[in-house]
C-alpha cells in the first residue's frame, strides 16, 4: 500500500532544498505551496517570471496535483495560457511519480522559450523599420516609376492646368486692354492739361524768373547779315 503522505512529505524537503530562495509553504492541510520560476536573462537583462501554485491532492502522485498561476511578470494572456496547457501535459505524462521538479522545469524552459522570442521578434521589428526607411529613402530619390497609365494621367493633369494658366493670362490682357486710354482721351478727361501752362504763368505773376546767362553768349554767335547773303533779293520780298 503506497504511503502518499510519506511520498509528498519527501518531495517537500527536496523542493525546499533545490528553491531555496523562491519556494514557499502556504499551508499543511491540503499542502499548498508556491514556486517562483524566471526564466535566463535576455537581451537588456530582460527576464520574463511566473509563480506557479501547487496543492497536493490525497492520492497524489497517483493523482494529478491542482495548479495555477497566481502571478506573472512580462508575460502575455497567450504565454499564459501556454504555460496552462503545458502543465496539463506533462502532468498527465507523469501520472504515478512525484512530478513537481519536472513541471517546474518545463515552465523554466518555456519562459525561456519566450525571451528568445521576445529578442528574436524585436530583431524583426528592428529590421522591418529599416527596410521601410530604406525603401522611404529610394522613393524621395528615385520618385515612383513611371508607367504608360500615370504618365498619361500626369500629361492630362498638366495640360489642364497649363490650359487654366493661358485662359487667366488672356483675360487679364483683354481686361487690360479695355481699361487703357489714348493720350487723346486722357487730353479729354482731364481738362487741366489745356490751361496747365496759363495757369502756371497766372501763379508766377511777375515773379517769372529767367536765367540771363542763357542768352549772354547769344553776341558771340556769328550771323550772317541779309544783305552779305548772295542770294539776298529784295525785290523779291516786296513781291511777297
Amino acid at each position: 500500500m503506497t504511503d502518499y503522505s510519506e511520498e509528498q512529505r519527501n518531495e517537500l524537503e527536496a523542493l525546499e532544498s533545490i528553491y531555496p530562495d523562491s519556494f514557499t509553504v502556504l499551508s499543511e492541510k491540503p499542502t499548498t505551496f508556491t514556486i517562483t520560476v524566471t526564466s535566463e536573462a535576455g537581451e537588456n537583462d530582460e527576464t520574463v517570471q511566473t509563480t506557479l501554485k501547487f496543492t497536493y491532492r490525497e492520492k497524489y502522485p497517483d493523482e494529478t496535483p491542482l495548479y495555477e498561476i497566481v502571478s506573472q511578470e512580462n508575460l502575455d494572456d497567450n504565454d499564459v495560457t501556454d504555460i496552462i496547457k503545458l502543465l496539463e501535459q506533462q502532468a498527465e505524462e507523469n501520472l504515478g511519480m512525484v512530478m513537481i521538479f519536472t513541471l517546474v522545469s518545463a515552465v523554466q524552459e518555456k519562459l525561456n522559450e519566450i525571451v528568445d522570442q521576445i529578442k528574436t521578434r524585436r530583431e524583426e521589428e528592428k529590421k522591418q523599420k529599416e527596410r521601410e526607411a530604406e525603401e522611404e529613402e529610394k522613393q524621395r530619390f528615385h520618385g515612383t516609376p513611371v508607367t504608360i497609365e500615370n504618365f498619361l494621367n500626369w500629361k492630362a493633369k498638366f495640360d489642364a492646368e497649363l490650359l487654366e494658366i493661358k485662359r487667366k493670362k488672356m483675360k487679364e490682357e483683354e481686361q487690360a486692354g479695355k481699361n487703357k486710354l489714348s493720350g487723346k482721351q486722357l487730353f479729354e478727361m482731364d481738362h487741366n492739361l489745356d490751361t496747365s501752362d496759363i495757369q502756371f504763368l497766372e501763379e508766377a505773376g511777375n515773379n517769372v524768373e529767367v536765367d540771363e546767362s542763357l542768352f549772354q553768349e547769344m553776341d558771340d554767335l556769328e550771323l550772317d547779315d541779309e544783305e552779305d547773303d548772295p542770294d539776298y533779293n529784295p525785290v523779291n520780298l516786296d513781291s511777297d
